[in-house]
């Protein structure tokens, strides 16, 4: 749980980098592409992504410059990336603008429960990671390059010049 804004801004800013890095890696044509009728296209889970932004941080009380949970995904990567954008620099605003260090112990009801909103930005991020984890799994499973996240991809092993761990 973010116990400071400030921890959670260098967090979010790290995170929401990181993301735009991957999304750069998609193209239009692999957007709509999945495995199977189980699985997520990469273009519902960067919209996901992206709207959720909007759709957690508006449920605790903030209004986020993103598209409503609602709205059917863009079918251009660069404007997801631009929409992306533009709700995670709203994200860094609104929540240095509107809460304090002290407001992240206040409750709020999320989804039925009652999250501190601490929690609600811990889970924001946690949330931003898992998908895209799943995203990067989509991209390399469909032949798009994969850059490293949370460590190097196999292509940074290989721009390094070392060799790729199994």
């Amino acid at each position: 749980m973010f116990r400071t804004i400030r921890d959670f801004i260098e967090a979010f800013q790290y995170e929401s980098e990181t993301t735009l890095k991957v999304f750069k890696n998609i193209t239009n044509e692999t957007l709509v592409l999945k495995p199977n009728d189980d699985v997520r296209s990469m273009q519902r889970l960067v919209w996901h992504i992206t709207i959720t932004l909007g759709e957690m941080l508006g449920k605790a009380g903030l209004t986020i410059d993103c598209p409503d949970e609602h709205s059917e995904p863009l079918k251009d990567i660069n404007a997801i990336y631009k929409t992306y954008e533009t709700a995670a620099r709203s994200v860094l605003k609104e929540v240095e603008k509107n809460w304090t260090d002290a407001d992240l112990t206040d409750k709020v009801n999320m989804y039925g429960e009652e999250w501190s909103k601490g929690v609600i930005l811990t889970v924001l991020i946690k949330h931003e990671a898992h998908h895209r984890g799943q995203l990067t799994t989509l991209m390399r499973l469909n032949g798009l390059k994969v850059p490293g996240v949370y460590g190097p991809s196999k292509e940074e092993w290989i721009a390094y010049n070392m060799p790729v761990p199994e």
